[in-house]
């Protein structure tokens, strides 16, 4: 699969998935823009790979002005997002639910929105969003995390419907359990912990970033052509129970 001639965007690209995603993308010989709002994670990354990297904030106009600064886009890869720590809806503050939701369905929404005017003028691109498995079903994460995902679904799937005469595809990958840095850097919810143990020995082995960055190549490059609105789990098989 090839991404020659092709400027990509990837959001959240200086650790974990989207770092891993960057490196699969840069490979591919996509003309690269990482970025993040972790500086030094983002300068690691420019010493591995040939790449622009921004440092920004998706939740603000200035930070997606900065990153969407490019005078060609072919594909915009929406994968910063954050997690609630499990956290269920009775103690989910206000505070926690609207920052999720900011970070994970309206930065991507503004984003999305900015670009594919500039898509179509191009004659067309490709969108490919980070979901989650929490993106299909209830239990996979706390309430505001699993309210976003599934919002992030519902955005994915408008846009296919939307602008495939235009040329636009959109679809998402949806991870299982992967084993980055995010997933371990928040304090779990002690009762939505509790909730989630007994189902941890369904998730099996865990996977690893580059296993979902292969599928957001597969889907950004011409090889998924015909594929479009569409979420592919990469779980191990763990939505399958």
């Amino acid at each position: 699969m090839t991404l020659d001639g092709k400027t990509a965007i990837i959001t959240g690209a200086a650790s974990g998935i989207g770092r891993a995603m960057a490196k699969r993308f840069a490979a591919a010989g996509a003309t690269l823009i990482a970025a993040d709002i972790d500086a030094e994670g983002l300068k690691s990354l420019a010493d591995e790979i040939s790449c622009k990297t921004v440092v920004g904030d998706i939740t603000s106009e200035e930070g997606r002005a900065a990153i969407l600064d490019t005078p060609a886009l072919d594909i915009l890869v929406n994968n910063a997002g954050i997690l609630d720590g499990l956290t269920p809806l009775h103690d989910t503050e206000d505070g926690m639910w609207n920052r999720v939701i900011d970070v994970n369905v309206t930065a991507p929404f503004k984003l999305c929105r900015a670009a594919v005017p500039r898509m179509i003028e191009m004659g067309g691109g490709v969108i490919v969003n980070t979901c989650s498995a929490a993106s299909l079903s209830g239990g996979r994460a706390g309430c505001a995390y699993t309210a976003s995902k599934h919002a992030l679904l519902g955005l994915t799937r408008s846009i296919a419907f939307y602008y495939r005469d235009k040329g636009i595809r959109c679809n998402a990958v949806a991870p299982g359990a992967i084993q980055t840095e995010l997933s371990y850097r928040e304090i779990p919810h002690m009762e939505g912990i509790n909730k989630y143990a007994p189902y941890f020995p369904l998730i099996g082995e865990f996977g690893e970033p580059e296993q979902i960055a292969d599928v957001a190549l597969f889907l950004a490059s011409d090889a998924s052509a015909y594929v479009n609105g569409e979420v592919l789990s990469v779980d191990g098989g763990w939505n399958a129970f």
